[in-house]
């Protein structure tokens, strides 16, 4: 914020100023005005040098010097005019009347500009919490001094003082996309990050809600990226106050969501094996990434060696597959059976608060919602290798929940599209923490949980590696997260965990075994909805089993039907909004193309569908329609007369 660099600055202004004050006593003329002048300067030149022993704020600094060196650059030639000797030399060197009022205005001018300069670069702890004023130079940009203001009160004030210019930032960045850009051009985010790891709680929230508010685009995150953003955050997440760490995880979305690049630099700096631990505390007994003994090396085995000492899990579950590569979900394990395995290895008190509001604020609540407790009743043991958890079983349940909301909300941004994060969450207990969450969890703790698996569902699709890893027939963490994605979805209600659970069984389709069969039927109900965006989903999801690309893809289209897809998708295709026909089209082109010989597709006269569908202009501008739909189209008339619709 300041260097040397300022230092050089201020030798030409006080150059300049020794020289008019030298010149003011030669005049010949206007020697009123000239001593007036003089007197203003020799005060403008004490600031100057007074300013040359303090460290400067740069940008400021900067900004008035230019502008002190102007005026006194025109004081000089103005003074230089009244040496002048001789008659005749006086008569043709003009001096407008107001030349002098002019300058002496200028002048004043800048001794406010340095006295305010001096003010702001050395408030200290017995006025860092008073307000400056602004400087005359402020007049056209009076938000800019604001800020400059605040940051050097972030350099120099006392810690209660840095927290209220903190919040005065919060308060600017978040009314204006300008302002926060200026915040971090005016050297703004270094003083901050300071504030998150050094200042009192209070503080520490102000500065990290203040990041998260600045992050708003790419270039601004690479910015605070390069300030040292992601270590700063780290060391809270590993060893800060709960309530500062949830802001921070909070900002950490914001940044990863507004700058993906940024994912890889926090994994970097451990921030997903923090979130992680905080997910996992109280939610799981233990961290098997972190704690779990060296003769234990997989999810399944921690769940397994707890097993052993629970008559009340089946012994089949101990069976594995590891050779069903294409299809490696199924499950003959029931429903209650699964249950039995994940709270053997949770336990959880029905208790519930409520988070409100959005992040940055976190809520305030005394209610008894501890979300998840031991069998016997005593606080779990929980050893996060490098991180401090000393205390943290005492905070406020609400603030608690709070902290695991923005660690999904964290974890879902920075898992998208990040293969190598997924892989980071899927090979610690997240996963199982998800299922926990999506069960027991408060409003925007479900949400958010529900959105990060999405996102590693999303990966995983398109990444066979993780795929096979993380959602494999042995893994009981993976079972779990089904089973509360059906119960969803099973369910059926509106909200804001509908979709993402759909669209995350769709991702997870090449995962399920032909013996799978209770995913089906609860999509296809869906079909039946009135919300467009849920069918157009469960469509898009549904296809994902139908498709050629899937090896189950014959199997699943004969549950399609078996479950009355087909006629619900007629019916789409003919009377759904665009979208919606569209993707229903899709999905019934398959089906016609893997079992064209099926009774109910022809019943449902699936073959005139697709017929009238090839004559829709805006249907068959569709690039996956038009390669589709008339080798389905082809395949039903090998099976189909045209006239009776019957079967060969």
């Amino acid at each position: 914020m300041m260097g040397d660099g300022v230092k050089q600055i201020l030798a030409k202004p006080i150059q300049l100023a020794d020289q008019v004050t030298k010149l003011a006593d030669d005049a010949h003329s206007f020697r009123a005005e000239c001593q007036e002048l003089k007197a203003k300067t020799e005060r403008l030149a004490a600031l100057l040098r007074q300013a040359a022993r303090v460290e400067l704020y740069e940008r400021p600094a900067r900004r008035i010097m230019d502008d002190t060196e102007q005026v006194l650059d025109k004081a000089l030639a103005l003074v230089a005019k009244c040496r002048v000797n001789g008659i005749v030399k006086r008569v043709f060197t003009i001096i407008p009347a107001g030349a002098f009022r002019k300058m002496s205005i200028g002048l004043d001018n800048s001794i406010g500009d340095v006295s305010w300069l001096l003010r702001v670069s050395v408030a200290g702890d017995e006025d860092g919490d008073m307000h400056l004023g602004l400087p005359p130079i402020a007049q056209n940009e009076p938000i800019l001094f604001l800020i400059w203001e605040q940051i050097a009160t972030l350099h120099n004030g006392s810690l209660d003082a840095r927290a209220d210019a903190a919040a005065s930032l919060v308060s600017l960045a978040r009314d204006n996309e300008r302002y926060g850009k200026l915040i971090i051009e005016e050297d703004g985010v270094g003083p901050l990050l300071r504030l998150v790891k050094e200042g009192r709680i209070e503080g520490q929230e102000n500065a990290a809600r203040a990041i998260g508010l600045l992050g708003r685009d790419p270039e601004s995150v690479e910015q605070m990226v390069l300030a040292g953003v992601c270590s700063a955050f780290g060391k809270v997440l590993k060893e800060g106050p709960m309530k500062v760490q949830a802001i921070v995880a909070w900002a950490v979305s914001e940044l990863a969501g507004n700058h993906p690049k940024c994912q890889d630099a926090f994994a970097q700096n451990n921030v997903v094996r923090f979130l992680v631990g905080h997910l996992a505390f109280e939610t799981v007994q233990e961290h098997s990434k972190y704690t779990i003994p060296s003769k234990v090396t997989s999810i399944h085995t921690v769940v397994m060696a707890n097993a052993s000492n629970n008559k009340s899990i089946d012994p089949s579950m101990e069976s594995s597959d590891q050779s069903m590569m294409h299809h490696p979900m199924g499950s003959h394990t029931s429903k209650n059976q699964m249950h039995n395995v994940v709270q053997s290895t949770i336990s959880v008190n029905s208790d519930r608060g409520k988070v409100q509001g959005h992040p940055p604020i976190p809520p305030n609540s005394n209610t008894n919602n501890q979300l998840i407790q031991p069998a016997n009743g005593r606080q779990p043991h929980i050893s996060l290798s490098g991180a401090s958890i000393k205390g943290r079983e005492f905070e406020d349940p609400a603030t608690k929940t709070y902290m695991k909301a923005m660690a999904a909300r964290a974890l879902w941004q920075l898992a998208r599209d990040n293969s190598a994060i997924c892989k980071s969450i899927t090979e610690s207990k997240a996963l199982l923490c998800f299922a926990v969450l999506l069960e027991k969890g408060e409003d925007e703790v479900q949400y958010n949980s529900a959105m990060a698996v999405m996102e590693i569902a999303h990966v995983a699709e398109e990444n066979a590696e993780l795929r096979r890893s993380a959602f494999r027939p042995t893994s009981h963490a993976a079972r779990a997260v089904v089973d509360q994605l059906l119960r969803v979805v099973e369910k059926a209600d509106y909200d804001d965990l509908l979709v993402p659970c759909i669209t995350t069984l769709g991702c997870l389709s090449r995962t399920f075994r032909a013996t799978e069969t209770r995913i089906i039927g609860p999509l296809v109900k869906l079909l039946d909805e009135r919300e467009e965006i849920v069918m157009k989903e469960a469509t898009i999801a549904l296809t994902k089993f139908a498709c050629t690309e899937n090896y189950l893809h014959l199997d699943h289209s004969k549950a399609i039907i078996n479950a009355g897809g087909v006629k619900q998708l007629v019916q789409l295709v003919y009377f759904g909004e665009q979208v919606l026909q569209i993707s229903s089209l899709i999905l019934l082109s398959y089906i016609a193309l893997h079992v064209p010989e099926c009774e109910a597709v022809a019943q449902a006269e699936v073959l005139t569908v697709l017929e009238w569908a090839s004559k829709q202009a805006f249907m068959m501008q569709d690039p996956e329609v038009d390669v589709l739909l008339p080798e389905a189209k082809g395949r039903l008339e090998l099976y189909q007369s045209r006239g009776s619709r019957g079967y060969h």
